[in-house]
């Protein structure tokens, strides 16, 4: 294994870096129109995971559709999208409005896992009891058989419509993560599973606060989580000057990003949590973008971090401070953070906002992101390995979208030169396929 990580790297070390990047935009269109479902959810709301995945090379979106008349929260349902030379048709879809949240997908091994979490509840039930789980879609001549399979969770758990879900698929070992919060403890629950649904581990992660929207990888039974601390402001004199200003009840703050992992989760339990950015001393706000784990097993983690989350805040409290995101990315190895670096300082005219890893041929990963402002758009820049000149490359997007998921690799997606992404633009879902030339 070390001779093996030892070539990659050499590999990619001796690819010529001057080469300049070129990015391609080959397609741009919808796939979906969406309604808002007012449930506190959409279709970028498990954003820590994705909707779209390679089936055999062809690219597959899981919908969320709105069911008219259906009250909240569960009233939505998932539809499994193919894209085709006759744009993009219907395969898959669920008898019943019952979902709250999109249901995240992952391809391996000429299969498509669609992660769901069905209400066991009557319609109408706010808050009430779901049953997460994944259903398998095997291709079948012209159709596709669907399997469901059912994790055995050990601990005791109460999980509702609000999952605050992670999902990771590993094709070379066969196995899926599912991550689930408990909604009365804050507990996050682990399992794996096989690809034929046999649970083959299960754990749990606690937090020093409540932690959500959870990206997590997989490599065989080694776990990988990043989860962003999601709680009700804790200071008191910060929260009644919100509210006297706004008049806002709802006042949850993002402040602190958490890495764990276990090097087999059927062995060993996942770490103590590790900061990987904390703003809580001068109400900043953060925001994890992706994860990546090295050959060497190293994770590399994406992120924004603003010191301080709005003008209203610094105004009061915090004169002076910057109220612009910055892009970063951290490395930690062997359960501490070996280095931290600035990829993309915010300013006014070009501020980083939503960011993911994308994992090249060649085993080179690059950051696609999109920069708000006069000087803004889709931009990618390679951060791995890392280049101290290295700097973002625009791509010419008609329709550059801010807020967006990959086919990537830890949704079991190979390597690949070809970028597939999904985003929305207004209530419109929209598909990219980019290609990177060097």
């Amino acid at each position: 294994m070390k001779q093996f990580v030892t070539l990659f790297l050499l590999a990619l070390l001796l690819t010529p870096a001057a080469m300049p990047l070129t990015v391609h935009v080959e397609a741009e269109e919808e796939v979906y129109q969406f309604t808002n479902p007012n449930n506190g959810s959409g279709p970028m709301w498990s954003h820590g995971n994705t909707g779209i995945a390679l089936l055999n090379g062809t690219p597959w979106v899981s919908q969320m559709e709105t069911g008219e008349g259906v009250p909240p929260l569960c009233n939505t349902r998932w539809r499994l999208l193919e894209r085709t030379e006759n744009g993009w048709q219907m395969r898959a879809e669920s008898e019943t409005f019952n979902q709250r949240e999109p249901c995240p997908l992952a391809a391996a091994n000429g299969a498509l896992f669609l992660s769901v979490n069905d209400s066991t509840q009557p319609l109408g039930t706010q808050y009430g009891e779901c049953l997460p789980h994944v259903l398998r879609f095997t291709p079948d001549g012209d159709g596709l058989v669907k399997t469901a399979l059912l994790p055995q969770w050990t601990e005791k758990h109460y999980f509702t419509d609000h999952s605050y879900r992670g999902y990771a698929a590993d094709p070379e070992a066969g196995r899926l993560l599912l991550l689930n919060i408990d909604a009365k403890t804050s507990v996050q629950h682990a399992c794996i599973l096989s690809e034929s649904g046999e649970t083959r581990a299960v754990g749990s992660v606690s937090f020093p606060v409540r932690a959500c929207y959870p990206h997590v990888s997989l490599r065989g039974n080694a776990a990988h989580v990043l989860a962003v601390g999601d709680i009700v402001e804790p200071v008191k004199e910060w929260r009644e000057y919100k509210f006297a200003q706004t008049g806002q009840n709802w006042d949850y703050v993002f402040r602190i990003l958490y890495y764990t992992a276990t090097p087999d989760l059927a062995a060993a339990p996942f770490c103590v949590p590790v900061e990987i950015a904390n703003v809580d001393g001068t109400a900043g706000a953060v925001s994890g973008h992706d994860l990546w784990i090295a050959p060497d097993g190293a994770a590399h983690i994406l992120y924004t971090e603003r010191k301080t989350a709005s003008a209203l805040m610094r105004d009061k409290f915090f004169p002076g401070n910057s109220i612009l995101n910055r892009l970063m990315l951290a490395v930690v190895r062997d359960g501490a953070v070996v280095s931290r670096r600035v990829l993309v300082e915010g300013a006014e005219n070009a501020e980083p906002g939503a960011a993911r890893f994308h994992v090249a041929a060649d085993g080179a990963v690059f950051a696609l992101l999109h920069m708000s402002g006069g000087d803004g758009g889709a931009k990618v820049m390679r951060v791995f390995p890392s280049e101290e000149d290295a700097a973002p490359v625009s791509v010419p997007l008609l329709e550059p979208l801010s807020s967006f998921s990959l086919a990537g690799v830890r949704a079991g997606n190979p390597p690949s030169d070809t970028i597939h992404a999904i985003g929305p633009i207004g209530n419109s879902m929209r598909y990219a396929r980019l290609t990177l030339e060097r």
